[in-house]
């Protein structure tokens, strides 16, 4: 029997800038993905998942702004000019990026609102794997400086950015690499 919620977690991947196309992605699909997002299991309904949706001129934005955070937080020696003009071309090269953004509300534990927002995004991930779209969740250590640029109020961090692209259709035969479940698994009976 086939299940398309079983096959889509199955089949899901990553899928980066190199594999996107320039056709936008439709608004009504950006709110799909994002309904999914909102679906997610929460401790309490603090619904602790915020979002920053950039498209269009906000992706060059964006781009600028995470070179100009790797160039500024890079120590000297670790700096490298292709890294800052990559970080931009990250966002440039997408056709949609999103911040995830937890909100700490303080009604549960710091660790369930990260979980709860954990759990939007791979409903995003599906989502927008079952609309035929490609996307990944990058989490880059100068995320913990965007918060500005974001407008972030203290009670809130950003833990990555949701790059998203169309791609073109193909047979993806890359194996997941996942060890058998049996291997993480003890029974007590």
């Amino acid at each position: 029997m086939k299940n398309d919620i079983l096959d889509a977690i199955q089949n899901r991947r990553a899928t980066f800038q190199a594999q996107f196309t320039n056709k936008e992605i439709e608004e009504q699909d950006i709110w799909t993905i994002l309904n999914a997002a909102n679906a997610a299991p929460t401790h309490k309904r603090t619904q602790p998942w915020r979002f920053v949706v950039f498209q269009k001129e906000g992706l060059q934005k964006l781009g600028t702004e995470l070179s100009r955070i790797y160039k500024e937080i890079t120590p000297e020696d670790k700096y490298s000019e292709v890294k800052e003009e990559n970080m931009a071309k990250k966002a440039t090269d997408s056709n949609v990026a999103i911040a995830i953004v937890v909100n700490y509300t303080g009604a549960v534990p710091e660790w369930e609102e990260l979980a709860a927002t954990a759990c939007a995004v791979q409903n995003m991930w599906l989502a927008t794997h079952s609309l035929g779209l490609g996307g990944y969740w990058s989490s880059p250590g100068l995320i913990n400086h965007i918060g500005p640029f974001l407008k972030l109020s203290e009670n809130q961090q950003c833990i990555g950015l949701f790059y998203m692209g169309h791609i073109e259709p193909t047979k993806d035969n890359r194996s997941l690499n996942r060890t058998p479940i049996e291997e993480k698994v003890s029974w007590v009976s």
